[in-house]
């Protein structure tokens, strides 16, 4: 008895070994029992010309990427005071540490916090800031900076080539791709116009915001600033930057005055259309009605006039009877936005050729214009 119970232990131990040591037996799903074969590539991977531009660019550009923190603070539910950060990108200008990013990315800031690529943070300060173009100078000192290099974007052409860096969702230094889809006018993020704005197809999303576009040989021709939006705030494949060329002439003004100069024509405006002029009895049908001027700015020394009686406008209160502007220097003159182009091509002090209506009769004056404050036109 004790014999077959010994043989039948060790008949079970040796089936159990043989199951477990044949590869046939070894089965982990369906389709086991031949053995994979794997193809692998014979030598290192190929780039093509286009890949191999882009991984010189990034690794160019990306040591002048910067990813900054700006801490604010908010209200809660309560109306107290809590502490928030908000993160955005930048790139490195010179070896002084100078910085360059958009304005909404550090408005106000308590503090500001820049990340270099290698992981070392610095405190940053505010050396000027131009809240309209969206621009904001900033300056850490820190050792071994490598400035990025600054194209124009005067001659840029619809389907160039662009990448943007920057710091998307806090993911630091991620490169994306495009080209240029279209350069037009487009309202800021603080509702003035950003004349001749870059727009592109490369991916930007929040966290991109005061980083670096670049054209395909890495040199910067603009800074990304925001994002057309369909309810969401990511990228919907149409992004705008401010031209570098903007932003060399903002530099210039914070290095000769410390701050920067718009010029200003000094008046407060009503746009009018051809409905409007139809009922008010305009002799043109288009232009800007002067409704006042600021005394002592540019308009009134050039005699011009604002409005000298009241009306409304639906629930508006509008003033009328002054001057009809409809072109400067020849150039038709139709709303604000058309205003803000004309004076965004000159500087204060440059003198302009303003063609107008008072009554009926044509009238041109020599304006020398103005610097305008942040509310002045």
């Amino acid at each position: 008895m004790t014999f077959r119970r010994v043989c039948l232990v060790l008949l079970i131990v040796g089936g159990f070994w043989y199951i477990t040591s044949h590869p046939v037996f070894r089965s982990s799903g369906r389709g086991a029992g031949s053995p994979i074969t794997l193809t692998e590539a014979e030598a290192a991977p190929q780039f093509s010309a286009a890949e191999e531009n882009n991984i010189e660019v990034y690794k160019r550009v990306v040591p002048s990427v910067v990813n900054i923190t700006a801490g604010t603070v908010t209200l809660d539910f309560f109306y107290g005071l809590v502490p928030q950060e908000d993160q955005g990108s930048g790139f490195i200008l010179d070896k002084q540490g100078h910085i360059l990013t958009n304005y909404h990315v550090i408005a106000n800031a308590r503090s500001i916090e820049v990340q270099t690529h290698d992981k070392h943070r610095y405190t940053a300060r505010l050396i000027g800031s131009d809240r309209l173009r969206d621009l904001a100078l900033l300056q850490i000192s820190a050792p071994n900076l490598v400035p990025a290099v600054l194209a124009s974007s005067r001659d840029l052409q619809v389907g160039q080539q662009v990448y943007a860096i920057g710091n998307p969702f806090g993911l630091s230094g991620t490169m994306t791709a495009g080209i240029i889809s279209a350069i037009r006018s487009v309202r800021g993020p603080e509702g003035a116009p950003i004349e001749n704005a870059i727009q592109t197809d490369a991916a930007i999303n929040p966290g991109n915001s005061g980083g670096p576009l670049l054209n395909s040989r890495g040199e910067v021709i603009g800074i990304n600033s925001m994002i057309a939006q369909n309810g969401a705030e990511q990228n919907a494949g149409i992004g705008f930057a401010i031209p570098i060329d903007t932003a060399k002439a903002v530099l210039g003004d914070f290095q000769k005055y410390g701050h920067a100069r718009r010029p200003s024509l000094g008046i407060r405006t009503l746009a009018i259309g051809p409905d409007l002029a139809q009922q008010m009895g305009l002799p043109a049908s288009y232009g800007l009605l002067i409704e006042s001027t600021l005394p002592g700015g540019a308009a009134d020394h050039a005699g011009l006039h604002g409005g000298n009686q009241i009306a409304y406008l639906g629930n508006m209160q509008i003033s009328i009877g002054g001057d009809l502007i409809v072109s400067i220097d020849g150039q038709q003159v139709t709303d604000s936005e058309n205003l803000s182009e004309i004076m965004n091509a000159h500087q204060p002090g440059d003198a302009i050729t303003v063609t107008f209506f008072r009554g009926h009769r044509k009238m041109t004056a020599r304006v020398v214009l103005g610097e305008a404050s942040e509310q002045a036109s």
